[in-house]
């Protein structure tokens, strides 16, 4: 088939950032209430989870280092709820993944997953909390504030979520996923204005990131404010996000899905699919069909989110480790997501496939996108349906010259030279693996 012809356009909006997340870590510790909280040279817990935070290991780091400095004794707890099957070794493997390990944070990672029973939630379930966290005299959560995948309400993901979800561990976890929407919407801002009252939780330090995955603020958040900042911040974080800029697309081409992108493997509110049972999609972008090629080394394995897909490639699913994919789809009760797409030997069938069934009589008509994931999205390539649109854009603009998708003999989509500033091809150097000077 003859595909349309793609260039690449860079996206401009304009984005607050961070010089020194790090440094802003430390300014806010100093600057919070945390030394009236905890005792002198007391244990601190600092919460970290499994969300590819820009710069996480770093702005880690300087939270226990401050910590350390002001006599405290801190050390890593897990929180991610079920994630890296739920297993000890594989929240490690999962924190070790971002950088956050013993020797380069100087302090214990604890990555058990036995729990306590703190009480009762409003359904009468048992609110779960990390027994580490539990045990120390003060609590700091590390976590971005952001829209979340599944549901829009008044708390989304953050502090409050990584408080019960994250701390709550895989039992806690499945309390409030096994509600649906319900459990999300109206469970979990119960369970977390309880765990504040009722745990030793010190400060949350939220972070927002803008379009380019970088952060924009480190925002502290004390205890008492928490419930009432936060839906503050998530207003912010919306503002902020990525998205595409296109309302129409009849063929969306996602390099790789992952749980570093998004805890969805790939955020709806970028591809416009929400696929939660009973829910509507998002209004926009509409997409015709949505293909993805590969999952991120990071993911390790868990291939959620693969449902969002039309067609995908038998690489991604061959790819596929069971163990936590199916804890993870199974505690968070949205099965659909789950649903493997019919998989394809190469990138090239894919793309083929996917035009040919978009509904466009002619190949060179279809409004064809390309994106490396669905979290790094200033540099796209589009195709020339999107010409005019890209012209009256005040944020847009065309970097080349129309010309053919780069895919080689074997059939593989070349994503490096497309975007030689994404995590994948970091990754491909990181590896030794050639790495062509791109467009971007």
């Amino acid at each position: 088939m003859d595909l349309p012809d793609v260039a690449c356009v860079r996206q401009s909006v304009p984005q607050p950032e961070l010089a020194d997340p790090a440094e802003a870590v430390r300014t806010c510790i100093l600057e919070s209430r945390i030394r009236e909280r905890i005792p002198a040279g007391g244990s601190v817990a600092v919460g970290v989870g499994s969300r590819g935070i820009a710069g996480i290991a770093g702005m880690a780091r300087a939270a226990v280092d401050t910590l350390k400095e002001l006599g405290f004794r801190p050390f890593i707890v897990a929180a991610m709820g079920s994630h890296g099957g739920a297993t000890a070794d594989g929240q490690r493997e999962l924190l070790a993944g971002y950088g956050v390990t013993e020797p380069a944070m100087g302090v214990p990672v604890k990555t058990d997953m036995d729990s306590v029973i703190l009480g009762t939630n409003p359904v009468g379930l048992p609110i779960h909390f990390d027994r580490n966290a539990h045990q120390a005299d003060g609590i700091v959560l590390l976590n971005r504030v952001k829209p979340h995948t599944d549901f829009h309400a008044t708390y989304e993901s953050g502090v409050l979520k990584m408080m019960v979800i994250g701390l709550g561990k895989r039992e806690g976890a499945t309390q409030v996923h096994r509600l649906g929407l319900r459990g999300m919407k109206e469970v979990l801002p119960a369970v977390g204005r309880f765990l504040v009252q009722n745990t030793r939780f010190a400060l949350g330090l939220a972070i927002l990131e803008n379009a380019r995955d970088r952060t924009a603020e480190v925002v502290p958040v004390e205890p008492e404010a928490l419930l009432e900042t936060e839906p503050k911040l998530l207003d912010r974080a919306r503002e902020l996000m990525g998205r595409l800029p296109f309302d129409q697309i009849d063929v969306l081409i996602v390099g790789e899905l992952g749980k570093n992108y998004s805890g969805a493997g790939m955020d709806p509110n970028v591809i416009g699919r929400l696929m939660v049972e009973t829910q509507s999609d998002f209004e926009r972008p509409a997409v015709t069909r949505l293909c993805v090629l590969d999952v991120s080394d990071e993911s390790h394995g868990n291939i959620v989110g693969v449902g969002f897909a039309d067609l995908t490639t038998e690489r991604l699913v061959a790819k596929t480790d069971p163990t936590p994919f199916r804890i993870n789809v199974l505690t968070s009760c949205f099965l659909e997501r789950a649903r493997v797409p019919i998989a394809l030997p190469t990138d090239r069938a894919v793309i083929e496939s996917a035009v040919e069934t978009c509904w466009k009589l002619d190949p060179q008509a279809a409004r064809l996108v390309v994106i490396p994931n669905t979290l790094e999205l200033e540099t796209i390539w589009v195709s020339r349906a999107f010409e005019d649109e890209v012209k009256a854009h005040p944020h847009l603009k065309r970097l080349t010259e129309y010309g053919p998708l780069p895919i080689n003999s074997e059939g593989r989509l070349d994503q490096v030279s497309l975007f030689p500033h994404s995590t994948q091809a970091r990754r491909a150097r990181s590896l030794g693996q050639f790495a062509p000077a791109g467009h971007s």
